[in-house]
């Protein structure tokens, strides 16, 4: 179903692994009243966690412009040693190292194991997009604040984004940094706005990878980003969610006008 969908979207699956012993793993997401959630997971082992490193298709790895990884993966062998192998991989090949942790506490043995595990390969991405939450976990600090941000800095990284909600976001990069706003919208639920952000970002780096040195493109990429974020809010799920291009660039018209 999940390939099929995939495919429905003009998504190459050609990567994609089957395990004949593991089930996909489910995740439940129960809504709070204001539209933020709360994650329960079903997993014991899932397919993912039992992903091998000789089941990498290395020619996608080394064709692709960005691989983008979470951390979900680091959690347990063997998912763990593929997802390293991937890194170097693409790293040789010269392919961008982007990294959203995606924090998913219930997951890891405990909090003190998710931030170890998180920042195990912090220091290898050259693209990382934290929320405030999670730099609020990681650093265990205000989000809010520069110097804790800054903290979180290391020199291989070329941008690094904290995504603030309906505020917006904010970015850093060895020459720039600054703030650029969110669009107010009515928010039903919020699953799958960080996938939205980042997911349209990494567009814009994949056409354009000079947006890292060039404030005026990064910030209009940013905004087309919490456009596509504050969209993805405004219906129930994830995939079905998500906004087109389209949809993003009428809703920062309409709030240009």
């Amino acid at each position: 179903m999940l390939v099929d969908i995939l495919k429905k979207n003009g998504v190459n699956s050609e990567g994609v692994c089957y395990d004949p012993h593991a089930r996909t793993a489910l995740a439940f997401v129960t809504l709070k009243k204001n539209g933020e959630r709360e994650f329960m997971f079903y997993r014991n082992p899932s397919a993912d966690m039992l992903l091998q490193e000789s089941e990498l298709n290395m020619g996608l790895l080394k064709q692709a412009k960005v691989f983008h990884y979470g951390s979900i993966s680091l959690i347990s062998e063997p998912c763990r040693s593929a997802h390293l192998t991937a890194m170097k991989a693409a790293r040789e090949a010269g392919t961008l190292l982007s990294y959203d942790p995606n924090v998913r506490l219930p997951l890891w043995p405990s909090s003190d194991a998710a931030r170890d595990g998180i920042k195990s390969i912090w220091n290898e991405a050259d693209f990382i997009k934290v929320s405030d939450d999670e730099v609020a976990f990681l650093t265990q600090g205000d989000p809010q604040k520069e110097d804790v941000v800054l903290s979180l800095w290391h020199d291989r990284l070329k941008l690094l984004v904290v995504t603030d909600g309906e505020k917006g976001c904010r970015y850093f990069t060895k020459s720039f940094k600054g703030r650029v706003p969110g669009f107010s919208v009515k928010v039903v639920d919020t699953t799958g706005a960080g996938d939205a952000f980042v997911g349209s970002l990494l567009l814009s780096v994949a056409k354009d990878t000079s947006i890292f040195d060039n404030e005026e493109k990064l910030r209009e990429a940013l905004s087309f980003s919490n456009a596509c974020g504050a969209i993805c809010t405004t219906q129930k799920g994830a995939i079905p969610a998500l906004p087109s291009g389209s949809d993003a660039l009428a809703l920062m018209k309409s709030k240009a006008n």
